[in-house]
């Protein structure tokens, strides 16, 4: 039997992994911060948990968010710790290329965005 929080974090792997498709933003919280990001890959890490590659293009982090477009805006977040998630439709935002950053879902790709 799946626990109610492993449910959870699959739901949460299939929003994100959708956003990716359809290049939406995704809303939620992480580590306590509210934050804004656009999702660029999703697989697992090298401990097989579900980890994301985001652009976070607003809302609160640990670390100062940079200036627009700025490499130093990318978040590889494990989704296990996301909470309050939703999907909405607007800017795609992102920096140089993201596929240096891919290290974040270093055991298996499932999905990465495209040029």
């Amino acid at each position: 039997m799946i626990s109610p929080r492993r449910d959870e974090s699959l739901d949460v792997y299939g929003l994100i992994r959708q956003a990716i498709e359809r290049k939406q933003q995704v809303l939620g919280f992480y580590h306590g911060y509210y934050r804004e990001m656009c999702p660029h890959a999703i697989g697992l890490n090298k401990r097989s948990e579900p980890q994301a590659l985001f652009y976070q293009f607003a809302g609160g982090s640990s670390r100062p968010l940079g200036p627009p477009a700025s490499p130093q805006n990318w978040r590889c977040i494990r989704i296990d710790d996301l909470s309050n998630v939703s999907l909405r439709d607007g800017e795609w935002h992102t920096a140089s290329d993201h596929r240096s950053n891919e290290t974040c879902v270093f055991q298996r790709l499932d999905l990465s965005v495209t040029p």
